[in-house]
């Protein structure tokens, strides 16, 4: 389901506009996120080395130029890695479908999804590639690490061992990435006792802050903080890639923002090829 969703500072406010929104998503078509404010969407402000109050101004004058027709974003890429039943699949469905499927099955290969956005009034698509944990498709799944712009390394908040992996991700998947933000995502955030939780959400915060990486908890069966947490992800994204385009665009280059971004070739390579890699996965 496709959601229409304005940002505001105050987040008890957001989650409502949140559930009133989702009753226009079929008209709309797209996340529509009006406005934010950076530090207070940040799940643990002492675990982010993004801290920034709000968009750059060099990002809503060239968003505001868009309205002109100047400004078109493509697709960033969003690579999902970690250990093998720590819930990626789970967290990708649960954002995406607004479902949460009990029984277990393991991906096989890489799945991904794509969502459409739109960010201070600029389309922006997010692809979301979802890999598997199991040692035998590493060598195929990395393939896929090539050109992301973000990194989300998952670990399951009940298994200590998944914690202790992730700086192995991080390295793998950052090392064919492009310059991405980072996440340390935990989940199941629903199966650990308070003070559990409280325990590992130290470690992880400690751990994110090493890998220079923002720290998240969430439950994919109760939906808490999924929502936040993509559109962190989507609104910290966005800003990136248009500074990174404004910096290497010269003020009387006629480029289009957005043409560093991931081709349409370029998805219908990587397309083909994941779809390639499935059928004989399969055999």
């Amino acid at each position: 389901m496709l959601t229409v969703i304005v940002w505001t500072p105050a987040s008890s406010l957001l989650f409502s506009l949140f559930r009133k929104s989702e009753k226009r998503s079929d008209e709309a078509g797209v996340h529509s996120m009006a406005d934010r404010s950076f530090n207070d969407q940040a799940f643990h402000p002492d675990a982010t080395p993004y801290q920034k109050m709000n968009f750059h101004p060099k990002v809503r004058g060239a968003c505001t130029e868009n309205r002109t027709g100047r400004v078109g974003l493509k697709i960033c890429k969003a690579v999902m890695v970690g250990d093998v039943a720590v819930g990626k699949t789970s967290l990708v469905n649960r954002f995406c479908h607004d479902v949460f499927d009990r029984d277990y099955k393991a991906t096989i290969g890489v799945d991904f999804e794509v969502e459409k956005f739109s960010v201070l009034s600029v389309p922006f698509t997010l692809q979301v590639w979802d890999t598997a944990g199991q040692e035998r498709f590493k060598c195929i799944a990395a393939s896929y690490y090539r050109g992301a712009n973000v990194v989300m390394v998952v670990f399951d908040l009940s298994e200590e061992m998944s914690l202790s992996n992730a700086t192995r991700w991080m390295a793998d998947a950052c090392e064919n990435a492009n310059d991405p933000i980072k996440f340390l995502v935990g989940t199941k955030k629903d199966l650990v006792s308070q003070a559990s939780y409280d325990q590992t959400e130290r470690r992880a915060a400690d751990l994110a802050n090493t890998l220079g990486a923002e720290f998240w908890a969430l439950s994919s069966k109760s939906g808490e903080n999924v929502r936040e947490f993509f559109f962190r992800a989507v609104c910290l994204t966005f800003e990136a890639a248009v500074l990174r385009e404004l910096e290497a665009t010269s003020p009387t280059a006629t480029k289009q923002i957005g043409n560093d971004l991931i081709s349409k070739s370029d998805f219908y390579d990587e397309s083909h090829s994941y779809k390639t890699n499935r059928k004989r996965s399969n055999k």
